[in-house]
């Protein structure tokens, strides 16, 4: 009889569900749904919260396409999602179990996404110094928390427990009455120290944070519990693993040597290759440097480049094209005109029009903003113009992370993946031109498989 992990990455703008096959390790079955019908989602890309109950709504829908006969052999559930966002609940009743085999929200905040924008480089600095080698940026959930510390206290007494959204959906499936979170999560956060695997509980009793909000670390990797009840045809009783990073799980899917580097280019982008077994990172962080050092699995690091602009650059600029087309009176569904440009810039092989697409700033340098350059009578057609911001994102991740870093580091090959890459020729163009290694596309990241072969991997 075959087993399976179910592996489930949850997103603010998608979800996915994975039944991954012990014995062959291979997927029987997945589906993913978007959580707005969107096509290019650039009204989520800008959002600073959702709505924590479609998400989970649309998690159910997602597994209720599962073969049920399947999940009735699931054996382990792994949960990985976006990092640094933030949910608050209550314990005891952040969740409604009365619906059958599912569960649905009650007592929930809004998830207060990573790209929320409330905490001003003012009030960052304003902040303690914390004791970690990662800054704290805006949409960091330790940031968020004290945000609302200072400016709506009264929110924070409507609530007892917090965590991110993988980590919220792991508390209901256990039943717990608090939060446990991986170093992977935690680290997002801010104010955690990933040498230690501790909060800086002294730097933030000191400023005044609630300190009850602070979740319980337990190792990347472990479990946080079983399942309280039934969820959709798997058994109460099976056990769960601690919510994992949506980056991280993605990388473990195709990461399949020491030597390779993870492009991955979605909503945003990120390039990153694994650090010496033996590296421990800084003590203090270090705000001007585009590249940082996120906690993968035993005490291993990631070196990443970990941009704000990748996909969401593009649909920002078919969504400024849609617009300035009603204004002067045609329409065109963005899923047609993002085919034109990309049929366009085939056409214009090169171009010497130059755009630096950080249209939302990058964390290591937040008043960097984007720019169009270069511009002359003959390179302002729309081919020159998709080309360009295609180079541009890769210039862009290329400059933060540089080639004599991936060469110094070894890196003999570059595992292109995420759904900008996919579905967008140009940019493939354009990633094989940034990089003198060879790069593949075979195996795509998918941080829902990911976690799926983690939870394997520990059976």
């Amino acid at each position: 009889m075959s087993t399976y992990v179910l592996g489930v990455d949850v997103g603010t703008t998608s979800v996915k569900t994975v039944l991954f096959e012990t014995g062959s390790r291979s997927v029987a079955a997945s589906h993913a749904l978007p959580t707005t019908s969107d096509i290019i989602d650039h009204n989520l890309i800008k959002a600073k919260e959702q709505e924590s109950g479609r998400i989970i709504d649309t998690l159910n829908r997602c597994l209720g396409l599962l073969p049920r006969d399947k999940l009735q052999h699931v054996i382990r559930i792994g949960l990985s999602g976006q990092m640094h966002g933030v949910l608050f609940w209550k314990a005891k009743s952040g969740s409604d179990w009365s619906k059958r085999d599912f569960f649905t929200t009650t007592d929930t905040s809004q998830l207060v996404t990573w790209q929320d924008g409330r905490c001003s480089s003012h009030f960052l600095s304003s902040l303690p110094k914390p004791h970690s080698h990662i800054s704290v940026a805006t949409g960091f959930g330790c940031a968020t928390i004290f945000w609302y510390m200072r400016h709506r206290p009264e929110f924070l007494e409507d609530f007892t427990v917090a965590g991110t959204i993988q980590d919220y959906v792991v508390s209901m499936l256990c039943g717990l009455d608090g939060c446990v979170m991986t170093p992977q999560n935690a680290a997002s956060w801010g104010f955690f120290n990933t040498s230690s695997n501790q909060w800086n509980i002294d730097i933030l009793k000191g400023a005044g944070f609630p300190l009850h909000l602070l979740p319980q670390c337990v190792p990347s990797g472990g479990l946080a519990g079983q399942t309280c009840s039934d969820w959709h045809g798997i058994p109460a009783g099976t056990p769960v693993g601690a919510a994992l990073g949506d980056f991280q799980s993605s990388v473990y899917s195709c990461m399949s040597a020491q030597t390779d580097a993870v492009l991955n280019i979605s909503t945003s982008a990120q390039l990153t290759f694994a650090m010496p077994a033996d590296f421990r990172p800084p003590d203090s962080p270090q705000p001007a440097s585009s590249i940082s050092y996120f906690p993968y699995f035993e005490d291993s690091y990631l070196a990443v480049a970990a941009s704000l602009n990748g996909g969401n650059a593009l649909a920002t600029f078919v969504e400024m094209l849609t617009s300035w087309m009603k204004e002067l009176g045609a329409e065109m569904s963005d899923s047609c005109l993002y085919e034109k440009l990309i049929h366009s810039a085939l056409n214009q092989e090169t171009s010497d029009l130059r755009v630096s697409p950080t249209i939302l700033g990058e964390r290591h340098d937040p008043l960097c903003l984007g720019q169009v350059t270069n511009i002359s009578t003959t390179n302002l057609s729309l081919g020159h113009l998709t080309r360009a911001l295609c180079r541009g994102i890769l210039d862009n991740i290329t400059s933060m992370m540089p080639a004599e870093r991936l060469q110094q580091a070894g890196v003999r090959r570059i595992v292109g993946s995420g759904s900008a890459i996919a579905r967008n020729e140009v940019l493939r163009q354009e990633v094989e031109k940034a990089f003198a290694q060879p790069v593949v596309y075979g195996q795509n990241a998918d941080s829902a498989v990911g976690v799926a072969m983690v939870l394997c991997d520990l059976l």
